[in-house]
């Protein structure tokens, strides 16, 4: 879709609005999503502040997909990569990014390109560079620390993972 400055843009196909009141909703949602058909190959972008949950929706994501071991945050290496049972999956964090060209940079271009699950936070780090999302997760956090979270899907792979 165009909008009316020129610009490309995906189309929203829907969208869902939910509130984790805690971690365990967190981790609810987490397998609610893992047993979908669609995830196997989904690119999903998680964005909000520091704090907000990104890096714990991943690691409960990556529990209930079959994840053993540790699954330590991406910020420095940028890319955490995962066999699991039945899916590969990578984690990417584009926190320091100062240049988007820096996506070009790090060859990431094929992982993106290929099959298997993305999971990136940060993404505005990298510009336009990356494909559009499947899903995109936006989380704020509330008053009492419960979890504001907009789903926002950007596909028909995306639209299947909608709850």
């Amino acid at each position: 879709m165009i909008d009316d400055l020129g610009l490309m843009h995906s189309p929203i196909l829907g969208t869902r609005q939910l509130q984790w009141r805690d971690e365990d909703d967190c981790a609810a949602f987490a397998r609610a999503l893992a047993v979908r058909p669609e995830i196997r190959n989904a690119f999903i972008e998680l964005r909000g502040a520091l704090g907000a949950g990104k890096t714990t929706f991943v690691r409960h994501l990556l529990r209930a997909l079959g994840a053993t071991g540790r699954i330590k945050s991406p910020t420095y290496a940028v890319m955490e990569p995962y066999e699991l049972p039945s899916l590969q999956a990578w984690h990417f964090d584009f926190y320091r990014f100062d240049d988007p060209r820096e996506w070009e940079d790090a060859g990431l271009r094929d992982i993106f390109a290929g099959p298997g699950l993305k999971l990136a936070e940060w993404p505005e780090q990298v510009g336009d560079l990356l494909p559009a999302p499947d899903l995109r997760m936006e989380l704020l956090v509330g008053d009492r620390d419960e979890r504001h979270v907009t789903l926002t899907a950007l596909t028909p792979a995306g639209a299947a993972l909608l709850p």
